[in-house]
């Protein structure tokens, strides 16, 4: 995911849309002679699944790869996809809308459902895998920053590490996050007694 946002960046895009894959696995048939592999006993009647079922390791996988496969098929525009979520970008609104309803037209004729709800853009500012873009830059949402901000210090070890938790998903997006957080490491260790002064840089973060 970290290689996506990466390259992403790299586009300095003026322009964003992202389209989202309704029920991406159970678009996917199994194949008959696969089926017995996945069946489930309930209430004493034995069932099967006859479409990619959720919650199976492989499933993610396979998802992705039949998706990528039609967008190729369909000669779509360039974009980025990470198993049924797609982004695409531009310069303008109209270069980034007419792509978005080509890749949107290679995935109904390939069987793939598409809700238009689940279709954001073209905009300026757009969510991606949950990271913010504007101008050709990632950024915390700021749902995620009011999270974090509205946070209380923590009051033992177990608090401090589902803070060090919460954050960690973003340190690409806090500068000098290491030396940050080292102190916060050291609340934690199993040697260390709890304490909590002004070296804990909880407000830091925010």
């Amino acid at each position: 995911m970290l290689e996506l946002q990466y390259e992403l960046e790299s586009k300095a895009a003026k322009w964003y849309t992202t389209i989202d894959i309704a029920n991406a696995f159970f678009s996917i048939p199994l194949a008959a002679e696969c089926r017995p592999q996945f069946a489930f006993t309930w209430r004493g009647v034995q069932y099967t699944w006859n479409r990619l079922p959720q919650g199976w390791k492989h499933s993610p996988t396979i998802c992705h790869g039949l998706i990528q496969t039609a967008l190729e098929k369909g000669e779509a525009p360039e974009h980025l996809q990470y198993i049924d979520d797609i982004i695409v970008w531009g310069n303008t609104a109209m270069e980034v809308f007419e792509k978005g309803e080509k890749i949107i037209q290679i995935l109904l004729k390939a069987g793939f459902a598409i809700k238009k709800s689940k279709v954001k853009g073209p905009a300026r500012e757009i969510q991606f895998l949950g990271v913010k873009w504007h101008d050709g830059r990632r950024q915390i949402p700021t749902e995620v920053i009011n999270k974090i901000t509205a946070m209380c210090p923590p009051t033992n070890k177990k608090e401090t590490r589902a803070f060090l938790g919460a954050i960690g998903f973003w340190r690409m997006h806090i500068p000098e996050y290491s030396q940050i957080v080292s102190p916060l490491y050291l609340v934690t260790r199993k040697k260390n007694d709890f304490y909590w002064g002004p070296e804990q840089p909880h407000q830091q973060l925010g």
